[in-house]
C-alpha cells in the first residue's frame, strides 16, 4: 500500500481493515469494550488517560473509569477537572501511540470467545445431538462443557421472561409452532404461557394441543428452536429482554 498510497492514506485504509469500527481514533475507542480499554489505560500516565477519556463519549468514559482501579480512576478524574486545552501535537502523538500500540494489538488478539461460538452451534443442534455432544465433551473436558452449557440459551430459558416479554413473544410466534413447542415443554413453562393468554385463547390452544395426538420429538425440537430464534430476534431489536446467566441481567421489581 505504501508504494501506491500516501502515508496518511495507508493509515486510514489500515484503520478501516483492523480494530473496531469508527471514523476517527476516538470513535474507534468508543467501540472498544470498556474492560479491554481500562486494562490498557491502567498502565498509562493519569494525564494521558485524562486526555483520552475527555475525547470519547461521556457514557463510555464513565464505564472505563468504573473498570479502572479506584485510586487511579480518581487521579484521572482530578486531572480531567484541571485539564487545559490540549495541543494538537500532543493529541497527534497520543493518537499515533494508540494506533500502533493498542489498536493493532487489539486487531490481532481480539476474537470471539470460542465457548460463546460453540454455545451458538450447540443451540442449533436438535435435543438428541446436543445431549450426545455435551455428554461426550463432559468426559473429555467437564469445564468446557459447563461453560458452553452456561452460555447456551435454550427453550426452557424462556421461563425467565417477564410477563410483558411473554406477551410480546406470543404475538410474534406462529400459533401452530407454539402449540407444537409447548407440547414438549415442562408443565411450569407451559402454564406460564397459558397464564399470559386470554382465557379463550388458552382454552383453544389446549384443545389444539390435545388434538395433535403424539408428535415427533424432532418436530417439537424444530418448533422450540424457531421460538427461541424469534425471542433472540425480538431481544436484538430491544422489544424484549432475555435474562442471562450473569447478575447484570437480573431484574428488580
Amino acid at each position: 500500500l505504501a508504494a501506491f498510497v500516501p502515508k496518511a492514506g495507508v493509515y486510514g485504509l489500515m484503520d478501516q481493515s483492523r480494530g473496531p469500527a469508527g471514523g476517527t481514533m476516538w470513535d474507534k475507542l468508543g467501540n472498544v469494550n470498556e474492560a479491554v480499554l481500562a486494562n490498557y489505560l491502567k498502565n498509562e500516565y493519569p494525564q494521558t488517560v485524562a486526555v483520552i477519556l475527555s475525547k470519547v463519549r461521556s457514557d463510555h468514559a464513565a464505564r472505563v473509569l468504573t473498570a479502572l482501579p479506584e485510586d487511579f480512576a480518581l487521579e484521572c478524574v482530578q486531572r480531567m477537572l484541571r485539564m487545559e486545552p490540549v495541543q494538537r501535537e500532543i493529541l497527534d502523538k497520543i493518537e499515533a501511540t494508540l494506533r500502533t500500540e493498542f489498536m493493532s494489538n487489539l486487531a490481532r488478539t481480539s476474537k470471539r470467545d470460542s465457548h460463546e461460538m460453540m454455545a451458538d452451534i450447540f443451540n442449533s443442534f436438535d435435543r438428541q445431538t446436543e445431549a450426545r455432544f455435551i455428554g461426550a465433551l463432559e468426559e473429555r473436558s467437564r469445564e468446557s462443557a459447563e461453560r458452553i452449557r452456561a452460555l447456551m440459551f435454550v427453550f426452557e430459558d424462556l421461563s425467565k421472561l417477564d410477563p410483558g416479554g411473554v406477551q410480546t413473544l406470543l404475538r410474534a410466534v406462529d400459533k401452530d409452532s407454539l402449540g407444537l413447542a409447548l407440547k414438549g415443554a415442562s408443565e411450569p413453562l407451559r402454564e406460564m404461557f397459558f397464564s399470559n393468554m386470554s382465557e379463550r385463547a388458552s382454552k383453544i390452544m389446549r384443545e389444539d394441543m390435545e388434538s395433535m395426538g403424539p408428535v415427533r420429538l424432532k418436530d417439537v425440537d424444530t418448533a422450540q428452536m424457531a421460538m427461541v430464534q424469534v425471542a433472540k430476534d425480538l431481544a436484538a431489536r430491544g422489544e424484549i429482554m432475555l435474562a442471562g446467566q450473569g447478575t447484570d441481567d437480573e431484574l428488580i421489581y
